[in-house]
């Protein structure tokens, strides 16, 4: 638990790519391999369910430190995490308990079978036994709240460089079905249980925001132009009868579409398509928030597999019977494409759709109106152009709609993190509901240093109450909030999600009389 504890503290102390790669790495040379796939499960999200009723844990720390309940929640209502409250007020420990990573595992799934006086027993015999670093973690795996700040592709990129193996091949084979109980360290890293030739993606090609006038591209017959769509950029993978999907993020997302999965299993050949994945409904694309419902779920029911159909717009053709066609022009690749799925005709995959212009004048005014198909904007790609890794400007230009914009009241504040932890930089908006405020939408950017310190002032002023690290504030403070689509949600009072929110401007110059009412704000829903 100390080389854990250790590899913690490091990931917390810094926000840098490279220092956590790094200090993972630190931790793998040193760790045992059954720390190592205990590390790597944790780090995936396969935690243990939890045995241990936090209440329990609350009130044995209470019975240990004989803190008064009231004390108790203002120091939990200021660190704002149980886990950590706990940490802090228990005593120094008067032993040392030396205990691997995986011996904790499974000492801690083993209290599934035990009594409530038997978890105890274990509970408070570990706090006296672990320094602060390791109670926090200790009491964060026994809640089964444990997270850190590590996306799968930074994981990912260090065991890539730790162990040699290419990042595909490691995503093919830690995002799968498995239980570090039933398998090894060795077996996870070489990929035994997978052949990563059929799963392994190319780098996606992607684009620049137009920053020139459309004069200066050139001929427009010179243009291959699309909608750009707000779903999930993927490539859809078929070698030797395996299908894989993969998203623009780099992660194996073939289970949360079984329908695309089934479509490509039926067909002929073996192909590598890149498209976008999108929730489409009677022949029309649903907003953002519909397909996001069914993501990162374990289950997908028969009544969301029909509420919320799943299509791919195909964009390209990346690979057909094991060669390479990415040095070929566009052109060249979407007749192919185009060849493949005319001959195949796959439900559930259709080409995307290429848009007829004579002038950019008119390119201009089909853009304007994209909006009304719930789409963002246009891709430009030139008809020449390879499919390059990454981005190369001057071949691919997005071209992106004006965001829209409302403007709301800011409600709840909280404190960010790392070198804004004095500040609050965490916002709530809310919007009119007839005489009520409702909640519409959480943002965190948009202002200068200057603005966020000018608003923590007036947070320490007026606020008025307090729930954990959050503070309910006098709704005087007016901002302009620009999204890029909205939708119908439960997540939030209002009824309503925005996508992608941010801080436009804050606006002085109106009172809270002057936002937006929320009946005229889901007229924008299409």
């Amino acid at each position: 638990m100390k080389h854990f504890a250790e590899l913690i503290n490091a990931l917390e102390s810094t926000n840098k790519t490279n220092a956590k790669i790094d200090a993972i790495i630190d931790y793998l040379e040193r760790a045992p391999d059954e720390d190592k796939v205990w590390f790597i499960a944790l780090f995936t999200g396969k935690r243990p369910k939890r045995n241990v009723n936090t209440n329990y844990m609350k009130e044995w720390a209470l019975e240990i430190t004989e803190l008064p309940f009231w004390l108790f929640q203002e120091s939990y209502s200021s660190v704002g995490d149980l886990g950590e409250t706990i940490s802090l007020i228990l005593p120094p420990p008067t032993e040392k308990i030396e205990r691997t990573l995986s011996g904790w595992m499974n000492d801690i799934i083993n209290l599934k079978t035990k009594t409530d006086l038997e978890k105890k027993e274990f509970v408070l015999n570990s706090w006296n036994g672990l320094d602060y670093t390791e109670r926090l973690i200790f009491n964060k795996l026994l809640g089964g709240s444990f997270r850190i700040g590590v996306s799968d592709k930074t994981l990912i990129n260090a065991l890539t460089k730790f162990s040699g193996q290419e990042s595909s091949t490691l995503m093919h084979s830690l995002m799968g079905k498995w239980l570090p109980a039933e398998v090894s360290f060795r077996e996870l890293i070489s990929a035994e249980n997978v052949n990563p030739d059929n799963s392994k993606p190319y780098p996606f090609c992607l684009a620049y925001p137009l920053e020139k006038d459309l004069d200066e591209l050139g001929k427009p017959d010179e243009w291959l132009i699309e909608y750009k769509w707000d779903g999930i950029r993927g490539q859809i993978i078929k070698r030797n009868d395996e299908v894989f999907i993969w998203s623009r993020g780099e992660e194996l997302v073939t289970e949360q579409f079984p329908e695309i999965t089934e479509a490509v299993q039926q067909m002929n050949g073996n192909f590598v398509i890149d498209g976008e994945i999108l929730a489409v409904k009677d022949d029309k694309v649903l907003n953002f928030n519909e397909l996001q419902k069914r993501l990162n779920r374990k289950t997908l029911t028969k009544k969301m597999l029909s509420e919320i159909p799943i299509e791919v717009f195909a964009y390209d053709l990346l690979e057909l019977e094991g060669n390479d066609l990415r040095d070929k022009p566009i052109s060249a690749r979407r007749a192919m494409l185009e060849e493949l799925l005319l001959n195949e005709n796959p439900e559930n995959i259709k080409i995307s759709e290429s848009i007829e212009f004579e002038n950019w004048e008119e390119l201009n005014q089909i853009r304007e109106n994209s909006r009304d198909i719930n789409s963002e904007g246009l891709m430009l790609k030139q008809k020449n152009s390879p499919y390059h890794s990454g981005r190369k400007k001057g071949d691919w230009w997005k071209w992106k709609i004006s965001p829209l914009t409302i403007d709301a009241v800011l409600i709840y504040a909280q404190k960010g993190s790392g070198r804004r932890s004095a500040y609050y930089t965490d916002y709530t908006f809310a919007v009119k509901n007839e005489d009520k405020l409702v909640t519409i939408a959480k943002a965190y950017s948009g202002l200068t240093d200057k603005e966020i310190m000018e608003v923590s002032k007036f947070v320490n002023k007026n606020a008025i109450e307090k729930f954990g690290p959050v503070r309910t504030v006098k709704p005087e403070l007016v901002f302009e909030i620009a999204f890029e689509g909205i939708g119908f949600s439960n997540r939030h009072k209002s009824g309503v999600a925005l996508r992608f929110p941010r801080i436009l401007r804050w606006r002085k110059d109106k009172t809270v009389n002057e936002i937006n009412d929320l009946e005229e704000i889901k007229k924008l829903i299409q």
